[in-house]
């Protein structure tokens, strides 16, 4: 599913709202995300997942091409961690009453 997918699921589902204004809040929804993570914030959405932010600690590394060994920066990156239900429901298995 791509961003363009999500606006358009948000029109199937609310049809009184303009394509326009579906874009502006799949767009504002993606922009508060990235604004929190970049603050190192967590982002926790019930039965789907959580998003947060690892530290790498900095590392020597191989260069694959000649195999000389490089210094790999300290980073901070992305990490999605998935939520039971929606682990449960991708397995096609039954999602326990009470979850959703």
């Amino acid at each position: 599913m791509t961003k363009r997918d999500l606006i358009d699921e948000i029109n199937k589902r609310f049809p009184h709202l303009s394509h326009r204004d579906s874009e502006v809040i799949v767009n504002a929804i993606f922009d508060a995300m990235v604004d929190a993570m970049g603050q190192g914030e967590r982002i926790e959405i019930r039965g789907f997942g959580s998003f947060v932010v690892k530290h790498r600690r900095a590392r020597e590394g191989r260069n694959p091409k000649s195999g000389e060994i490089v210094s790999v920066a300290a980073k901070r990156v992305p990490f999605f961690k998935v939520g039971k239900e929606l682990r449960l429901r991708v397995d096609g298995k039954p999602v326990p009453e009470g979850t959703e």
